[in-house]
């Protein structure tokens, strides 16, 4: 099946849900190092969702209720991310497809509220979404 490339420039769209966190979500920028360009942008080559990272970005969890903040990043891709024939100089291009794996690093963790006493800080190192790439191609596409 075909779907758009991805290119440099394009959107990452996190979604706020992370497990039992709720994360405060800013976009992402995509990368692309791929030798084929679209109208002077390089193409997403796989490889390239690595080095999307936006920090500062707050979240908090029912139990954990005064927030924290941590870093948004692409865990892995989906298969249909990935795509089967379509390279450029032997790697694979990334296609829009459906949703990524997200990760949310904590570096600040959220707190909860004890009365009459110093917070408890959330234990949770990172937690686990989801995630979309908006594309601004709308001419080439990969399969």
């Amino acid at each position: 099946m075909t779907d758009y490339i991805v290119i440099d420039g394009d959107t990452t769209q996190f979604l706020p849900n992370f497990g039992a966190a709720m994360v405060v979500v800013q976009p992402g920028t995509m990368q692309g190092s791929g030798p084929a360009t679209l109208n002077g942008s390089p193409l997403c080559i796989e490889g390239d969702e690595s080095n999307v990272s936006v920090s500062g970005c707050m979240y908090f969890t029912p139990q954990y209720s005064i927030p924290g903040s941590g870093t948004l990043s692409i865990d892995s891709l989906a298969s249909d991310q990935i795509a089967s024939k379509t390279q450029t100089d032997g790697t694979a291009v990334i296609l829009v497809g459906g949703q990524f794996t997200a990760k949310f690093e904590v570096q600040s963790p959220a707190q909860q509220p004890v009365p009459s006493s110093s917070p408890i800080p959330d234990s949770t190192p990172d937690y686990s979404g989801s995630g979309m790439f908006v594309s601004s191609n709308t001419l080439l596409q990969g399969s």
